[in-house]
């Protein structure tokens, strides 16, 4: 356990950033789900992917996700359920 000062106070920092930061990206997987299970139940996906890609760039804007992984996962999302729906 800290004696510092600063220290305690860095900790309880951390501590309350990781929690938001695990509720964002508990949300983020969540709505990411929605949307590929919509696509691949073939119901249209259109409101799921806005919300998850809404998702993707408010975590992003927040600091829980680096801009360029934020990228990379609309990207593969997209990617994703453009796979899915052109399957069926």
């Amino acid at each position: 356990m800290a004696n510092i000062k600063s220290q305690i106070k860095r900790n309880r920092q951390n501590e309350t950033r990781r929690v938001r930061n695990k509720a964002v990206r508990s949300e983020l997987r969540t709505r990411t789900k929605a949307a590929v299970s919509a696509a691949e139940a073939g119901e249209p996906y259109e409101d799921e992917l806005r919300l998850a890609i809404k998702r993707i760039d408010k975590a992003a804007a927040k600091g829980v996700l680096h801009k360029n992984t934020a990228a990379r996962k609309k990207s593969r999302l997209v990617k994703r359920l453009a796979a899915t729906s052109a399957s069926e």
